[in-house]
């Protein structure tokens, strides 16, 4: 049997957001803070949840680890993502190996039922990516910054929002495998046909009558099948 088609949707697009979701989560790139003043205009201070960097752009250097001054990690939805980012991560990884199971490309027929509970695993994977994300977005130039500084988007926030997103969507296509399985449960099972519960008949053709009674005769002494009436 062919894979579905919601699977393979399913099993290419969390993988993807896995990768992106896991970059977002330890590039230390959620806010761009630049033109702060007292430093050269060139300096931009990139943010994550986990570690501050200081690059000069002119010259591409750059320094990690620089102190919290402003208690920048000490803020809510920073707090928030440190805990729900890594747990998405976990999540997914539980989604995508039950999904594994379900779909089974190596069996003649996949498990709808367990490739449609991985799915609402992903989907909620994806959420608990996308709270942090929204959150942190709606929060940004409400965190402590330096007067007079400039704020921007990073690019991980944007990665975490696209995983977020495709894991959601990845997420649905495969819980839509419970379709599947609520058609399999309400399909009628046919009753085995009479010939079959009878047995099977003997193929031998007969040219005249006396022959169809020589077998008969022959089947009551040695208990074989009697032959068929479509062999006359």
């Amino acid at each position: 049997m062919r894979t579905p088609t919601e699977m393979i949707v399913g099993l290419v697009l969390c993988p993807c957001g896995l990768l992106l979701t896991l970059t977002g989560t330890l590039a230390p790139g959620w806010r761009q803070v630049s033109l702060v003043p007292d430093q050269p205009m060139d300096v931009v201070w990139e943010q994550g949840i986990w570690d501050i960097c200081r690059e000069r752009q002119s010259t591409h250097d750059r320094l990690c680890g620089q102190a919290d001054e402003l208690g920048y990690f000490e803020q809510v939805p920073v707090r928030v993502a440190q805990g729900l980012m890594p747990s998405s991560l976990v999540v997914t990884l539980v989604g995508l190996v039950v999904a594994t199971l379900g779909v089974r490309c190596w069996q003649p027929e996949p498990r709808h039922l367990v490739a449609g509970v991985a799915g609402l695993v992903l989907l909620l994977s994806g959420l608990m990516s996308l709270v942090p994300s929204s959150w942190y977005t709606q929060e940004l130039w409400a965190l402590p910054a330096p007067p007079g500084s400039t704020l921007s988007v990073g690019y991980s926030l944007v990665l975490s929002y696209l995983g977020s997103c495709l894991e959601i969507l990845g997420g649905l296509a495969l819980a839509l495998s419970f379709h599947h399985c609520c058609k399999e449960r309400r399909a009628p099972k046919l009753p085995p046909t009479p010939v079959t519960e009878a047995g099977s008949c003997t193929s031998r053709a007969y040219s005249n009558p006396w022959d169809v009674l020589e077998d008969e005769q022959d089947g009551r002494r040695w208990g074989s099948r009697p032959p068929c009436d479509s062999d006359l």
